[in-house]
């Protein structure tokens, strides 16, 4: 099964741009479409404490997984990103929140615990944890089109780009068969899971291809996502 990364890109060390050993080749309309044709859709999905769960819950929940495995035709790809947590914005949060403070107690506290978290994170690596799950969709290639089907995209090539609009809605509502598929066994389980959209789908390839700048830009961070409905 093809996955989102590119192991070229990983074994090989070359000054040629990163696009060329990536395996997507675009997203579009909440889709990921790779080189080759096929297509992804992402779930972000919520973590539950296992260990807190008393022995017949385990149980449930063991057997409600197996059944989901059982019940799918098709791979799915586990994805779990190990980030640095970048704790800047919640650093400047508490400072905020000092400078405005009008209880000259609740203002020392907050100075106390700020100080706590400051020399927390030097000493410390706070590492956050997101779960994905990754479906794919590989549609029926044509492998005997021949020469005259490839003049007739020539020709008329709004009927060609008509043509494959139409093949990619087909396709990706395939996909979401799957997807929703996925989402209603899981639910069961007690998971929260959803559909990444297009803007959350370009930040989690940037994120996975550019760890370092991901953690200092200031785009919209997929761990705002509501999994706890």
């Amino acid at each position: 099964m093809e996955t989102l990364y590119s192991k070229k890109l990983a074994n090989k060390k070359t000054t040629a741009p990163t696009q060329e050993f990536l395996d997507v080749a675009e997203v579009k309309e909440d889709v990921i479409v790779l080189k080759s044709g096929t297509l992804r859709a992402v779930l972000a999905v919520s973590a539950i404490n296992f260990d807190l769960k008393s022995s017949d819950e385990q149980e449930g929940i063991i057997a409600q997984y197996q059944n989901f495995l059982n019940s799918i035709d098709f791979p799915v790809q586990i994805l779990i990103s190990s980030r640095k947590l970048n704790m800047k914005k919640y650093m400047d949060f508490l400072t905020d929140k000092e400078k405005s403070q009008p209880n000259e107690l609740l203002r020392v506290q907050l100075a106390e615990y700020k100080s706590f978290m400051e020399q927390l994170v030097s000493v410390s690596n706070i590492m956050e944890k997101k779960f994905y799950i990754i479906i794919p969709f590989s549609p029926i290639e044509n492998e005997n089109k021949g020469f005259f089907s490839n003049i007739g995209s020539l020709i008329n090539p709004r009927k060609n780009i008509l043509e494959k609009r139409e093949n990619f809605e087909t396709y990706k509502n395939q996909l979401y068969q799957r997807v929703d598929h996925i989402v209603a066994a899981l639910s069961g389980i007690g998971l929260r899971l959803i559909p990444l959209k297009t803007e959350e789908l370009i930040e989690l390839l940037f994120d996975s291809y550019n760890p370092e700048t991901f953690n200092a830009s200031e785009m919209k961070d997929t761990s705002q996502l509501d999994l706890s409905k």
